[in-house]
C-alpha cells in the first residue's frame, strides 16, 4: 500500500523549525561547557554526570514551585497506570546519557565542530528510520527521495568535515564514533521524549523524566567505575563550568513539544543546522583545541546546511511502497 502523511496541523511548521534551530545553537554551547568541564576535571563520567545532576536539581525545584508540572505529573502516571504509556518511553534518559557522555569524552580532543558533524552522522540516520516506523509523536513520515537526498548530503558533509578532524586530533580521531553513537541515540531519545511531554501536556515533564534516569545511569556508571580511578578529584571554580545541565533542560523541553509538529528528522536537522553555526563560531572564538579549525570543517559545514535545505524541500513526502 502507499503510506501517506497528513500535512495538517495547528501549529505552524516554521515555528518548530526556528525553535528547534535556537535549541541546536545551545546544545553546542552546551557541548563547550561539558567538554571543558571533563578536561577540568580529568574524568569525562564525572563531567556528564555534573551536567546532568544539575539539570535534575533544576526541575525538581521547577516542579515544587510549578502546579502545571506537579499535574503533568500527575497525568503522565495514571497514562502509564492505564496501559495508555509504555512503561519503556521513559528510557529517553539512557539516549540523553550517552550523548552528554560523548560530548564530555570527546569535545577537548576533537572541538566542537567536529563533535557535531559526528552527532550529526547519527542523528540524521536514525532520525530518518524513526519517523519512518512512526515511533515519534508524529506518526510515521515515509522515507521518500529527497529525505535520502538530504541525508546523503549530510554524510558527505560529515565526511569532508572529519578530514579536519583527523589532521587535528591524530591517532586520537577515533573518538568520533563516541558523537556518532550520541546523535544515533538522540533521535530516539526525542522521539519518546515527545511521547512523554504530550501525555503529560506539558515538556518540562519529559525533561524532569529525561534528567532522572540519564542522572540514574550515569551515577551508576561512575561508582562502578570507582575502583579504577586512582586521582583525587579536583574541581574547577569556574562556575559556568556547572550550567550545562541547565541549557540541556532548553533543548530536551523544547524537542520534547515541537518534536510533535515537524517529526524527529527535520527536528534533528533544524537542530544541527543551530548546533553548525554555534559550534564554528565557538571554535573561533573559543577554541578547545590548539589545531585551530581545518578548511573542511567549513566545507563540510556548509555541504551539512545545503542537506538540511534539500531534505526540507516539500517533495520529501513522497512516499515508498511497503
Amino acid at each position: 500500500m502507499i503510506a501517506t502523511v497528513s500535512r495538517s496541523g495547528t501549529r505552524p511548521k516554521a515555528l518548530g523549525v526556528t525553535l528547534a534551530s535556537v535549541a541546536g545553537f545551545a546544545i553546542a554551547i552546551q557541548s563547550r561547557i561539558n567538554g571543558q568541564l571533563a578536561v577540568d576535571l580529568g574524568d569525562s563520567l564525572l563531567a556528564a554526570l555534573i551536567s546532568f545532576g544539575g539539570g535534575l536539581t533544576v526541575l525538581v525545584v521547577l516542579l515544587v514551585l510549578s502546579r502545571g508540572m506537579r499535574a503533568g505529573v500527575a497525568r503522565l502516571r495514571g497514562a502509564l497506570g492505564a496501559g495508555r504509556l509504555r512503561h519503556w518511553y521513559l528510557l529517553g534518559g539512557v539516549g540523553g546519557a550517552a550523548m552528554i557522555f560523548s560530548q564530555s569524552l570527546t569535545v577537548g580532543v576533537l572541538g566542537v565542530a567536529s563533535f557535531t558533524v559526528g552527532v550529526v552522522t547519527g542523528q540524521t540516520v536514525s532520525g530518518l528510520f524513526v519517523d519512518r516506523v512512526g515511533l515519534g509523536p508524529a506518526g510515521k513520515r515515509p522515507i521518500s527521495a529527497v529525505r535520502l537526498l538530504g541525508t546523503g548530503l549530510m554524510l558527505v558533509s560529515v565526511v569532508v568535515t572529519t578530514w579536519g578532524g583527523i589532521a587535528i586530533a591524530g591517532s586520537r580521531a577515533w573518538l568520533l564514533i563516541f558523537p556518532i553513537i550520541g546523535g544515533f541515540a538522540v533521535a530516539v531519545q526525542q522521539a519518546i521524549n515527545g511521547h512523554v511531554g504530550a501525555t503529560a501536556d506539558n515538556p518540562f515533564v519529559a525533561a524532569l523524566v529525561n534528567f532522572t534516569v540519564g542522572t540514574t545511569v550515569l551515577g551508576v556508571s561512575w561508582l562502578a567505575t570507582a575502583p579504577l580511578r586512582d586521582d583525587v578529584v579536583e574541581f574547577p571554580t569556574n562556575p559556568l563550568l556547572y550550567v550545562g545541565g541547565i541549557v540541556g533542560i532548553g533543548f530536551i523541553a523544547t524537542a520534547a513539544l515541537v518534536v510533535r509538529w515537524i517529526g524527529v528528522l527535520l527536528l534533528g536537522l533544524a537542530s544541527i543546522a543551530g548546533q553548525l553555526l554555534a559550534s564554528i563560531a565557538l571554535d573561533v572564538a573559543l577554541p578547545a583545541h590548539a589545531g585551530g579549525l581545518a578548511a573542511s570543517t567549513f566545507v563540510g559545514a556548509a555541504l551539512a546546511l545545503v542537506a538540511i535545505g534539500v531534505a526540507s524541500l516539500p517533495g520529501r513526502t513522497m512516499a515508498l511502497r511497503e
